[in-house]
């Protein structure tokens, strides 16, 4: 039976508007449309997972710090590359060096660090458990651009037992419509090491 909400009239099939005063009837509740809690997510499958490990150069291919380093890495070749000759003809070629011994050393530690994050993370995506978490934020960093896009960072938060924990990642792929705040989202985490995470499937 249907009850119309707006005048109390029953009904015992399903019309789409009241015969007494007008209103709009609710579908009856085997119409009435469920939403899925956890809508279009792939499950991840257990672990070992089949992840390659050209992942690893993908991920350093969008990750900012990635390419601030890389940057950074070919200033400094450049520099030094041009120094050299003119070291013992111009001071200028001193500066030069020394220009460019400063930029691979600050773009090195970086690059060094960005890889072995790329491979934890690799490691996580293969081995890590699954849970639950919910998308907190996402940004896109207009400071950085990379074949004329500008990364995205997703930020992410889930719960271990009992406590709380958070985690990003970055990637060119343009997510703004299908990463929201508040969206549900898988991660995988290691047991013994939960802040060490991933969303998945991950966006490269």
């Amino acid at each position: 039976m249907i009850t119309c909400p707006w005048c109390g009239t029953h009904y015992e099939t399903f019309r789409s508007n009241c015969r007494n005063c007008g209103g709009p009837l609710p579908p009856p509740a085997e119409e009435a449309a469920v939403p899925s809690p956890i809508p279009d997510l792939m499950e991840p499958p257990p672990p070992p997972r089949a992840f390659k490990g050209s992942f690893v150069w993908k991920k350093l291919a969008s990750d900012g710090w990635s390419i601030v380093a890389l940057v950074f890495l070919l200033m400094g070749f450049i520099f030094t590359l041009v120094g050299l000759p003119l070291l013992f003809v111009f001071l200028v070629g001193v500066l030069f060096v020394f220009l460019g011994l400063a930029f691979l050393g600050a773009g090195i530690p970086i690059i060094i660090w960005r890889y072995q994050e790329a491979q934890q993370t690799l490691n996580v995506l293969r081995m890590g458990q699954t849970t639950l978490g919910t998308i907190t934020d996402v940004t896109q960093n207009y400071n950085v651009t990379v074949n004329g896009r500008h990364p995205w960072t997703i930020h992410y938060g889930f719960r271990i037992g009992g406590q709380e924990y958070e985690g990003e990642t970055t990637t060119l792929r343009p997510v703004g419509f299908t990463h929201q705040v508040g969206q549900p989202v898988y991660v995988l985490y290691l047991e013994s090491e939960p802040e060490r995470s991933a969303i998945y499937p991950p966006v490269m």
